[in-house]
């Protein structure tokens, strides 16, 4: 009990801003790990604990949940850790089906991809791999497996550097794979260029210019190379950022926007047509109409395309991360950047303006986009409620309180070992909620160890803002009365989604093993 009279937040605040002093980031901040006076590292995860991961999603946090729970895993050397009991809050992957999961998905009935397997149809689809899930398993509906006739190809993202070094990340392998795929004849083509939500990301405005400038060249390059071959194309995107360069008292903007998004029809046989404006879920039953599929009543919207003979054989839908409409100003990157292609394209060609964020895609109302809920409802053909409504309903009415799986755990730990909550640290991702541990550390009514291990967010927050947000978690856990704050690393690190396990093995032997940059009590 004495360790949880001490809380810590405070203690790793003050850590927090003698790493920024070293010019470290909330994103990529390096583990940090709470000792006591000789060096002990406090509050590790060992054999017989219980584990609650608190994000909610699903591709970022993979890697990490395979590190504790995977027995073949072999990317780098782990403790044994016996009897550990690890749950999530949704299924990040279909091979964490036999985990304890607070909130099981609802997989989407009949969306585009599978429709267009049953019609018989070819597709591809393409991304780099930061945004590989987004064009198979979001877009698919939350199957994680192709459907038949279906061809996915990863490119791998640029590994090594921070990727505002690289504005162009690798669209060019991108719209090399695409445009092959265009000579392949395939009768759907789908495509991701990451870059706009990427690099959005990062507080790098020049490398946010350069970025808009490469995604117009190949954007142009890709779409009139399909169109030549015959391919109807439609560009659109899945939710805003990039546009947005600067926030509260002129810092620089890292996150999604509320920003409308662009729709525009590119068609082989310059046919007269009429677009109107409507929400991301209208695109899958407009690409059922261009290329002649009828639409399940599953599939609630309806298409973009007003007026027009459209039918096509064969359609590209190319989706732009992170690419909304700005201000068109000095603080629109896409304004302010050098995009002959895009301008041209806009000026050129039936373009229309969808909703991508809020209650339009199932997040709660003014909530900005984010690229999970964008390709959901692209791939859906309707609105798909999220994991934050979902979650935030089980809130309102009192079951996550009651959740089966929070209760197990929680009465576990009061017989034996500790409850560890990996905590992230934000108020309104798409990741997460610090809400969640929150509520759980009020349940764990009894148990005597319950330790927060912190994922800094860096992306839904203000840069800089990560000690302040500590201190307040430490006065709502004295409130509560339990909760230790033993260490905390950047999301960057933790929540990896590229393969690069050198990160992960980092967060894993802080919480694990205590390494990482001491603190004191």
């Amino acid at each position: 009990m004495t360790e949880n009279r001490f809380i810590g937040g405070e203690a790793l605040a003050r850590a927090v801003e003698a790493a920024y002093a070293q010019g470290q980031t909330d994103y990529y901040l390096e583990p940090m790990v709470l000792t006591e006076a000789d060096g002990t590292p406090v509050g590790r995860i060992r054999s017989g604990d219980k584990v609650i991961f608190c994000c909610r999603r699903g591709e970022r946090e993979i890697e990490l949940t395979e590190a504790f729970t995977d027995p073949d895993f072999r990317h780098f050397e782990r403790p044994a850790l016996k009897d550990l009991e690890f749950g999530i809050m949704t299924m990040y992957h279909d091979k964490f089906k036999d985990l304890p999961i607070a909130f099981a998905p609802e997989k989407v009935k009949k969306p585009l991809a599978q429709l267009l397997s049953e019609a018989g149809l070819r597709q591809f689809h393409c991304a780099e791999s930061e945004k590989f899930a987004h064009v198979t398993f979001f877009f698919n509906g939350g199957y994680n497996q192709p459907f038949e006739g279906e061809t996915d190809v990863c490119v791998p993202s640029p590994k090594g550097i921070p990727f505002d070094q690289k504005p162009e990340l690798s669209l060019p392998q991108v719209a090399e794979k695409v445009q092959a795929a265009v000579d392949e004849g395939y009768d759907f083509i789908l495509t991701n260029f990451a870059n706009g939500d990427v690099i959005g990301h990062t507080s790098n405005t020049q490398a946010k210019l350069q970025a808009a400038s490469t995604i117009s060249r190949y954007v142009d390059q890709v779409a009139h190379y399909a169109k030549e071959h015959g391919y109807l194309v439609a560009v659109t995107a899945d939710h805003g950022n990039i546009e947005k360069l600067y926030g509260k008292e002129g810092k620089p903007h890292v996150a999604h926007t509320t920003n409308l998004v662009p729709f525009v029809v590119l068609d082989p046989r310059n046919r007269p047509m009429k677009l109107r404006d409507g929400r991301v879920g209208d695109v899958a039953p407009t690409v059922l109409q261009v290329l002649g599929i009828p639409q399940p009543a599953e599939m609630t919207g309806r298409s973009l395309i007003e007026a027009g003979d459209i039918t096509n054989r064969k359609m590209m839908l190319i989706i732009l991360d992170g690419w909304g409409y700005g201000s068109a100003d000095e603080g629109d990157a896409i304004f302010m950047a050098d995009t002959p292609g895009w301008d041209r394209m806009l000026s050129t060609y039936p373009n229309s303006r969808l909703r991508a964020s809020g209650e339009d895609v199932g997040l709660q109302a003014g909530k900005p986009g984010n690229s999970e809920a964008g390709h959901s409802n692209l791939g859906a053909g309707r609105v798909v409620a999220q994991d934050d409504v979902r979650m935030d309903a089980a809130i309102r009415d009192g079951s996550f309180r009651t959740n089966p799986v929070f209760l197990k755990m929680i009465d576990d730990a009061r017989h034996s070992g500790a409850l560890h909550l990996l905590a992230y640290l934000t108020e309104k991702s798409s990741h997460g909620c610090i809400d969640y541990p929150l509520m759980l550390a009020e349940m764990a009514e009894g148990v005597d160890q319950v330790y927060f291990h912190i994922i800094f967010d860096g992306r839904s927050t203000e840069p800089g803002s990560a000690p302040a947000m500590l201190r307040t978690l430490e006065e709502k856990l004295r409130v509560i009365g339990r909760g230790v704050i033993v260490d905390g690393v950047g999301r960057g690190i933790a929540l990896d989604r590229d393969g690069n396990y050198g990160k992960i093995q980092k967060a894993y032997e802080a919480m694990v093993l205590g390494k990482g940059t001491a603190y004191l009590r």
